[in-house]
Protein backbone atom coordinates (compact mmCIF):
# COMPACT_ATOMS: atom_id res chain seq x y z
CA UNK A 1 0.00 0.00 0.00
CA UNK A 2 3.13 2.37 0.48
CA UNK A 3 3.75 2.32 -3.36
CA UNK A 4 0.27 3.06 -4.06
CA UNK A 5 0.75 6.15 -1.71
CA UNK A 6 3.73 6.56 -3.02
CA UNK A 7 2.51 6.98 -6.74
CA UNK A 8 -0.34 9.28 -5.63
CA UNK A 9 1.60 11.40 -3.65
CA UNK A 10 4.59 12.20 -6.45
CA UNK A 11 1.47 13.50 -8.73
CA UNK A 12 0.38 15.48 -6.14
CA UNK A 13 3.82 17.04 -6.24
CA UNK A 14 3.59 17.88 -9.70
CA UNK A 15 5.23 14.90 -11.20
CA UNK A 16 3.72 14.07 -14.37
CA UNK A 17 4.39 10.23 -14.69
CA UNK A 18 4.50 8.88 -11.34
CA UNK A 19 4.87 5.22 -12.57
CA UNK A 20 8.09 6.33 -14.91
CA UNK A 21 10.05 7.93 -11.51
CA UNK A 22 13.57 7.35 -11.81
CA UNK A 23 15.91 7.36 -8.68
CA UNK A 24 17.69 10.72 -10.39
CA UNK A 25 13.83 12.48 -10.05
CA UNK A 26 14.19 11.95 -6.35
CA UNK A 27 16.74 14.68 -6.31
CA UNK A 28 13.95 16.91 -6.36
CA UNK A 29 12.71 17.88 -3.24
CA UNK A 30 8.98 18.04 -4.17
CA UNK A 31 9.16 14.50 -4.53
CA UNK A 32 11.18 13.68 -1.59
CA UNK A 33 8.53 15.71 0.12
CA UNK A 34 5.50 13.17 -1.51
CA UNK A 35 7.48 10.26 -0.18
CA UNK A 36 7.41 11.33 3.25
CA UNK A 37 3.65 12.43 2.91
CA UNK A 38 3.05 8.50 1.57
CA UNK A 39 5.06 7.05 4.87
CA UNK A 40 3.07 9.33 6.97
CA UNK A 41 0.07 8.07 5.55
CA UNK A 42 0.91 4.29 5.64
CA UNK A 43 2.53 3.82 8.99
CA UNK A 44 -0.41 6.42 10.52
CA UNK A 45 -2.69 3.36 8.88
CA UNK A 46 -0.81 0.81 10.46
CA UNK A 47 -1.03 2.80 14.03
CA UNK A 48 -5.00 3.19 13.54
CA UNK A 49 -5.45 -0.78 12.72
CA UNK A 50 -3.11 -1.42 16.25
CA UNK A 51 -4.08 1.69 18.94
CA UNK A 52 -7.56 0.39 19.49
CA UNK A 53 -9.25 -2.19 21.37
CA UNK A 54 -9.01 -5.55 19.61
CA UNK A 55 -5.99 -3.99 17.92
CA UNK A 56 -3.56 -7.06 18.66
CA UNK A 57 -5.90 -9.27 20.48
CA UNK A 58 -8.34 -9.38 17.71
CA UNK A 59 -5.80 -9.63 15.07
CA UNK A 60 -3.87 -13.02 15.06
CA UNK A 61 -0.72 -11.43 13.15
CA UNK A 62 0.00 -9.30 15.87
CA UNK A 63 -1.86 -10.92 19.14
CA UNK A 64 0.72 -11.43 22.03
CA UNK A 65 0.54 -14.59 23.52
CA UNK A 66 2.03 -15.96 27.18
CA UNK A 67 5.45 -15.73 27.19
CA UNK A 68 7.39 -18.66 26.39
CA UNK A 69 7.71 -20.33 29.69
CA UNK A 70 4.01 -20.24 30.10
CA UNK A 71 3.21 -21.47 26.95
CA UNK A 72 4.53 -24.40 27.20
CA UNK A 73 2.32 -25.63 29.90
CA UNK A 74 -0.93 -23.81 29.43
CA UNK A 75 -2.29 -26.56 27.81
CA UNK A 76 -1.82 -28.55 31.04
CA UNK A 77 -2.74 -25.46 33.59
CA UNK A 78 -6.18 -25.23 31.41
CA UNK A 79 -6.40 -29.04 32.30
CA UNK A 80 -6.05 -27.83 36.05
CA UNK A 81 -8.95 -25.42 35.82
CA UNK A 82 -7.00 -22.28 35.24
CA UNK A 83 -7.89 -20.97 31.39
CA UNK A 84 -9.96 -18.30 32.84
CA UNK A 85 -6.32 -16.95 34.40
CA UNK A 86 -4.59 -17.70 30.98
CA UNK A 87 -6.88 -15.60 28.96
CA UNK A 88 -7.13 -12.97 31.69
CA UNK A 89 -2.78 -12.73 31.47
CA UNK A 90 -3.47 -12.66 27.42
CA UNK A 91 -5.97 -9.73 27.37
CA UNK A 92 -4.24 -7.59 29.63
CA UNK A 93 -0.86 -7.72 27.88
CA UNK A 94 -2.63 -7.10 24.81
CA UNK A 95 -4.45 -3.83 25.82
CA UNK A 96 -1.06 -2.64 27.64
CA UNK A 97 0.07 -2.76 23.72
CA UNK A 98 -3.28 -1.25 22.36
CA UNK A 99 -2.83 1.45 24.97
CA UNK A 100 0.96 2.18 23.87
CA UNK A 101 1.17 2.24 19.85
CA UNK A 102 -0.67 5.44 19.57
CA UNK A 103 2.34 7.03 20.79
CA UNK A 104 4.58 5.77 18.04
CA UNK A 105 3.19 8.62 15.82
CA UNK A 106 5.00 10.95 16.53
CA UNK A 107 8.38 9.77 16.64
CA UNK A 108 7.34 7.87 13.17
CA UNK A 109 6.83 11.09 11.29
CA UNK A 110 9.93 12.41 13.31
CA UNK A 111 11.78 9.59 11.29
CA UNK A 112 10.30 10.34 8.45
CA UNK A 113 10.81 14.46 7.95
CA UNK A 114 13.96 13.75 9.21
CA UNK A 115 14.65 11.00 5.98
CA UNK A 116 17.36 12.18 3.20
CA UNK A 117 17.63 12.27 -0.31
CA UNK A 118 19.41 9.09 -0.08
CA UNK A 119 17.58 7.23 2.99
CA UNK A 120 14.21 7.87 -0.17
CA UNK A 121 16.26 6.39 -2.33
CA UNK A 122 17.11 3.27 -0.30
CA UNK A 123 13.39 2.81 -0.06
CA UNK A 124 12.15 3.27 -3.31
CA UNK A 125 15.22 0.81 -4.42
CA UNK A 126 14.97 -1.69 -1.80
CA UNK A 127 13.28 -4.63 -0.89
CA UNK A 128 9.73 -5.31 -0.41
CA UNK A 129 10.08 -3.86 3.34
CA UNK A 130 12.70 -1.48 2.73
CA UNK A 131 10.49 1.44 4.58
CA UNK A 132 9.83 -1.00 7.70
CA UNK A 133 13.70 -1.87 7.84
CA UNK A 134 14.54 2.32 7.68
CA UNK A 135 11.62 2.51 10.77
CA UNK A 136 13.16 -0.01 12.54
CA UNK A 137 16.66 1.39 12.23
CA UNK A 138 15.80 4.96 12.92
CA UNK A 139 13.24 4.32 15.47
CA UNK A 140 13.14 1.30 17.65
CA UNK A 141 15.39 2.79 20.65
CA UNK A 142 13.13 5.95 20.88
CA UNK A 143 10.10 3.75 20.72
CA UNK A 144 10.82 1.23 23.51
CA UNK A 145 11.83 4.22 25.79
CA UNK A 146 8.18 5.54 24.96
CA UNK A 147 6.39 2.42 25.12
CA UNK A 148 7.86 1.10 28.48
CA UNK A 149 6.25 3.87 30.78
CA UNK A 150 2.66 2.92 29.52
CA UNK A 151 2.98 -0.67 29.17
CA UNK A 152 3.85 -0.36 33.24
CA UNK A 153 1.14 2.03 34.28
CA UNK A 154 -1.47 -0.18 31.88
CA UNK A 155 -0.23 -3.46 33.63
CA UNK A 156 -0.07 -2.14 37.21
CA UNK A 157 -3.61 -0.68 36.94
CA UNK A 158 -4.60 -4.25 36.69
CA UNK A 159 -1.72 -6.08 38.61
CA UNK A 160 -1.29 -7.71 35.90
CA UNK A 161 2.04 -8.94 37.60
CA UNK A 162 0.42 -10.37 40.45
CA UNK A 163 -1.50 -12.04 38.15
CA UNK A 164 1.26 -13.46 36.33
CA UNK A 165 3.14 -14.17 39.87
CA UNK A 166 -0.13 -16.00 40.90
CA UNK A 167 -0.73 -18.20 37.64
CA UNK A 168 3.37 -19.07 37.72
CA UNK A 169 3.34 -19.60 41.40
CA UNK A 170 -0.26 -22.30 40.70
CA UNK A 171 2.27 -23.65 37.81
CA UNK A 172 5.19 -24.35 40.35
CA UNK A 173 3.15 -25.54 42.40
CA UNK A 174 2.30 -28.23 40.21
CA UNK A 175 6.00 -29.07 39.28
CA UNK A 176 4.99 -27.38 35.42
CA UNK A 177 7.22 -23.99 36.34
CA UNK A 178 10.60 -23.43 37.58
CA UNK A 179 10.84 -19.94 39.49
CA UNK A 180 9.55 -17.30 36.93
CA UNK A 181 11.38 -14.34 36.81
CA UNK A 182 9.83 -12.80 33.35
CA UNK A 183 10.15 -8.86 33.05
CA UNK A 184 6.63 -8.86 31.89
CA UNK A 185 6.59 -5.05 31.32
CA UNK A 186 9.82 -5.28 28.55
CA UNK A 187 8.07 -8.60 27.14
CA UNK A 188 4.98 -6.72 26.69
CA UNK A 189 6.78 -3.50 24.97
CA UNK A 190 9.03 -5.76 22.64
CA UNK A 191 5.98 -7.84 21.40
CA UNK A 192 4.40 -4.05 20.53
CA UNK A 193 7.37 -2.76 18.43
CA UNK A 194 7.16 -6.58 16.78
CA UNK A 195 3.21 -5.90 16.07
CA UNK A 196 3.92 -2.57 15.24
CA UNK A 197 6.19 -3.18 12.32
CA UNK A 198 4.62 -6.30 11.58
CA UNK A 199 1.49 -3.93 10.14
CA UNK A 200 3.72 -1.28 9.02
CA UNK A 201 5.01 -4.28 6.43
CA UNK A 202 1.62 -5.38 5.65
CA UNK A 203 0.66 -1.63 4.40
CA UNK A 204 4.30 -1.53 2.75
CA UNK A 205 3.15 -4.79 0.40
Amino acid sequence: MFRTFIASALIAVGLQNAAAVTLSDISNQDAVSGLREALVQGSGQAIGLLGKADGFLGNPKVKIPLPHSLQRIEGTMRMFGLGRQADELVTTMNRAAEAAVPEAKTLLVDAIRKMSISDAKGILSGPQDAATQYFKRATSSALTERFLPIVKEATSKVQLTELYNNYAGKAATFGLLDAADANLDQYITQRALDGLFTMIAEEEK
